[in-house]
This record gives structure tokens, sequence and C-alpha cells, in this order.
């Protein structure tokens, strides 16, 4: 698996609390779950997620641009790599947390974002995540009670996505977009209702569904 470039994990350190800085269990998981920036707006709201951070994985082409990913040639998935204190939340607990945030019966991609860039997967570095994983997903599978296609890959390379594309769903900067000129974070909650992400959940896992 490539290495992560230590720039990353010094913005990552930066952003957090003193109290998070003292954690001695910090890990990180990848998981594609279409759009990236909604991805990274669920998992960043849960109790002991330290930052999610969007990017590539799961191709072949070396810092690919978002332009690249999405014309489905690289081989890449959007993706977020998701950083955790291990002493508050569980492996398990992201990955039972992580179907209910997709469509794992849709193998074209995600609510409305078609084509294999935003194809669901989760990614995993170790023999270990790889059981829990598979594990989970048989659970899952059961309650929906539909055959779950979201694959379970092994984890090669993570590149990130530039920064405008971090943090987007509470960025400030004023975007045009058809509504005019709008904040992005606005933006993004336009763009997530149109897609139909949170309306096409309920329908799938009902209350259980998340957020």
């Amino acid at each position: 698996m490539k290495t992560i470039p230590t720039f990353i994990y010094l913005v990552i350190f930066t952003l957090m609390s003193p109290i998070q800085l003292l954690s001695k269990n910090l890990d990180f998981t990848v998981f594609a779950g279409g759009c990236f920036w909604c991805v990274e707006a669920d998992f960043e709201q849960i109790h002991g997620v330290i930052e999610g951070i969007s990017g590539f994985s799961g191709g072949n082409k070396e810092n690919p641009t978002y332009k690249e990913v999405v014309t489905g040639k690289t081989g890449h998935f959007e993706v977020v790599k998701i950083v955790y204190d291990a002493d508050i939340i569980s492996y398990k607990e992201l990955i039972d947390i992580f179907w209910r945030t997709i469509d794992p019966t849709d193998g074209e991609g995600q609510f409305c974002d078609r084509g294999q860039s935003y194809q669901s997967a989760i990614f995993v570095k170790s023999d270990i995540e790889n059981e829990i994983a598979v594990s989970s997903k048989l659970d899952a599978q059961e309650q929906l009670n539909a055959e779950i296609v979201t694959p379970i890959l092994k984890l090669e390379n993570f590149y990130p996505a530039d920064q405008s594309h971090q943090d987007y769903y509470k960025g400030e900067n004023l975007i045009f977009s058809r509504f005019g000129l709008i904040k992005q974070s606005k933006a993004y909650k336009y763009y997530r209702k149109g897609c139909g992400r949170d309306k096409r959940l309920k329908e799938i896992w009902g209350v259980q569904a998340f957020p």
C-alpha cells in the first residue's frame, strides 16, 4: 500500500483539539459511497470520527485529478479516508453505519451519480478488517433481504482530492449555481436533496437510515 503523504497527517493534527491529540488509538478506514462530499458530511458528524478526507482509491493512476476520475477511465472510486479514535468508536461500528449511508444494492453508482467512480466499496487494509467487513455485509444483507453488491477490496492506495473538495458541505465560498450566487454549503444542500440521497435511504433502510 502506498504511504500517505506526511502533510496529510499534519493537516489532520492541526485540526484536532488537545483532547483528541492525547488519543493513543487513532486508526483510519476508507469508504466509497458515491459523492465524497456526502460521505464526508455523514461521517464527520459521528462521535469518535476525527476527520474525513475526500480523495480517490482503487485505480492505477497516481495522483489523479477529479476530472480524470469522473471519466471512469482511471479505475479510481471517489472515497473518503475516515480517521477515527478506536477508543471511542470501533471499526465494526463504522462499517455497520456505512451500509446505512448508501444503497448497497446498486452496482452502477449511487443515487443520481452514475458510473464506476461513483460505485460503493469498502477498502480494507488487513485480514482482520476484511473478516469484520464480510461479517457486517452478511448481517446487513440479511436485514435488507436483498443482495448487497458493494465489494470489499484491498486498500492499495489513497490520493487526496484538491482542497476545493475538502469539507465542501460546510464551505463558505460563494459559487455560481442554477440558484444564483450562493454559499458552497447551501449549494451542497441543494445538490444532496436534488440527488434524492436521503429519500432513497429512507426507502431502503427505513428508520435505520443514517443520518
